[in-house]
């Protein structure tokens, strides 16, 4: 009989930590549960009276919209259109850049050796050959003289374009 009891009391044991592990993940489970509901019905409630101010429009009537074919303002009595085209055409001249400063066109005929207006071959022709003699691998002299060239060989392009 004392087995039977001690099995019956060991067997109580087993069930009632088990019981006590569930109430205890169930009630701190269903904490949690309520706490993120309350978050979620907080954060809800602001998002609610966000877009219900922004429904109620602008004082100034300005209306933006995007067909993908023009821009246009509603409710201002204007309309203008944009051409992509015309602006990929501008940006692959590099008309969004500016003239080259005073002086630096002459700076980068001097530093390319031209003595006269010249053309984009002969630019590109003397810039392989420069490239060869200043590149950083070969010179001593680090990066910079490389730089310069880039950047001399991109004012005679702009202001040599033929």
């Amino acid at each position: 009989m004392g087995r039977e009891v001690a099995f019956i009391i060991n067997s109580l044991i087993k069930w009632g930590i088990f019981f006590g592990i569930l109430y205890l993940i169930f009630t701190n489970f269903g904490t949690f549960l309520i706490i993120i509901f309350l978050l979620l019905s907080i954060v809800y409630y602001f998002i609610y009276q966000f877009k219900k101010k922004l429904k109620q429009g602008n004082p100034n009537g300005f209306n933006f919209t995007f067909n993908g074919q023009n821009f246009s303002q509603a409710n201002r009595g204007r309309a203008g259109n944009f051409n992509f085209n015309d602006f990929q055409d501008q940006f692959n001249k590099g008309g969004f850049q500016g003239a080259p400063q005073f002086g630096e066109v002459q700076k980068a005929k001097d530093f390319f050796g031209f003595k006269s207006d010249t053309t984009k071959d002969e630019i590109k022709k003397k810039y392989k050959e420069l490239a060869r003699k200043y590149h950083p691998d070969i010179n001593d002299k680090g990066d910079e003289l490389m730089k310069q060239l880039n950047h001399y060989k991109d004012v005679l392009i702009k202001t040599y374009p033929n």
